[in-house]
């Protein structure tokens, strides 16, 4: 029986082979990518990995310095940027 901290569902649980029997290993989850808001494509020049690890890379690391950065790709930051225009101007 696992200890009662691992049983739950955060950390993966891993069949090991060993020579006698197999053993369950637990082990962490790996972050998944940042994804845009809008199309939901793979967002480019955002840095993933755990909080201690992230809080250790500087702030331009992290994500690029443009509007939206982190939340939209670049087409459709573009896209958002033309039509806020559009609507300041009417």
């Amino acid at each position: 029986m696992p200890r009662p901290s691992r049983r739950s569902r955060t950390l993966r649980r891993i069949h090991v082979r060993t020579p006698k029997t197999t053993k369950l290993v637990y082990k962490k989850r790996k972050h998944k990518k940042a994804h845009c808001a809008d199309c939901k494509k793979v967002l480019a020049g955002v840095a993933t990995g755990k909080q201690s690890e992230m809080s250790k890379l500087a702030k331009t690391e992290r994500r690029p310095e443009r509007p939206y950065a982190g939340m939209l790709c670049s087409s459709c930051m573009r896209i958002r940027i033309k039509k806020s225009i559009v609507n300041m101007k009417v």
